[in-house]
């Protein structure tokens, strides 16, 4: 179950902000211990608060896998991020660092969250580490995962122009729309199944065939205002224990991520073996092992 909650964002941008409770999967389904038949992985009140943040073009369901398995502990909220999923879209409206910052704030107060752990997949990671650092009152732990703290450069804004641009939309069916991602896409090296399912995720059936959910335009605005910058001196400012988690085959190195622990006050690291870039949502069973001695550690401060 995924119950939506509507939060007003920086500039009275509406978000769509999903709290999730599911019964667990079986054990030899999910890979965890199973609970007592008929109980609801839902947590207690009062339970710690998470707040998922997506990377850019993702969307609050790609975390509902890692959500349902925080539910029975915690009170775990994916958030929809301005310009993404089923939050709002309006062509004038700031996509900076500042306004995502600002509506990830917003949405832990609003939603009564803090002190919550943030996890946050690509850009909603550094989303998660900026505020981490401007309020530090409202976060007690952080999960990075796959996210530079180094700057991109303008050769990688070039890189994803034209990627965009190379899209065959409209795609005539969710099955072209996996297709292409998984297999056909040149930023493919070998057949990726769950790539394409991920991108199947965010777009939706227009009158020509499906589109994405999220305007091209709007997703490079929001990249251009941090690829050019390096983040450490932020990283550095955040002072609750922090993970920083790389898939093996992902686009954060481990010399980078080892130097983020290392900059980091109070820095941890893991890594997901035979995993890229979408570790939390291709190798789910894994992603879980390497995060949970962390939220151990944290339950026991």
């Amino acid at each position: 179950m995924a119950r939506r909650i509507d939060v007003m964002g920086a500039g009275g941008v509406r978000l769509a902000a999903w709290e999730f409770a599911d019964p667990p999967k079986p054990e030899a389904e999910s890979g965890l211990p199973a609970a007592r038949p008929g109980i609801e992985a839902e947590a207690e009140p009062g339970a710690p608060g998470v707040l998922l943040l997506h990377g850019l073009m993702g969307r609050a369901s790609h975390w509902a896998a890692t959500a349902r398995w925080l539910a029975g502990r915690h009170r775990a909220v994916a958030l929809d991020q301005r310009g993404h999923g089923q939050s709002d879209k309006p062509p004038r409206a700031a996509y900076t660092r500042e306004a995502y910052v600002d509506d990830a704030e917003a949405a832990l107060e609003q939603l009564g969250l803090a002190p919550a752990l943030l996890i946050g997949h690509a850009m909603g990671a550094l989303t998660a580490w900026q505020l981490a650092a401007k309020r530090p009152d409202l976060v007690r732990g952080l999960i990075i995962c796959d996210m530079r703290a180094s700057a991109l450069g303008a050769a990688s804004q070039r890189e994803w122009a034209e990627w965009f641009r190379a899209w065959p939309v409209p795609f005539a069916s969710l099955a072209d729309v996996r297709k292409w991602f998984g297999e056909d896409d040149p930023w493919v090296e070998r057949p990726h199944p769950a790539r394409g399912a991920f991108y199947a995720e965010v777009m939706h059936e227009a009158a020509d065939g499906w589109r994405p959910v999220f305007e091209p335009e709007q997703m490079l605005s929001s990249r251009e205002t941090w690829v050019y910058d390096a983040h450490w001196e932020e990283l550095a400012q955040v002072r609750c224990p922090t993970l920083v988690v790389r898939g093996v085959d992902g686009e954060l190195g481990r010399a980078e991520a080892q130097e983020m622990v290392r900059v980091l006050p109070h820095g941890v690291y893991a890594e997901v073996p035979e995993a890229g870039h979408l570790a939390h949502y291709d190798s789910p069973v894994a992603w879980r092992a390497a995060v949970s001695p962390f939220l151990d550690s944290l339950r026991g401060d």
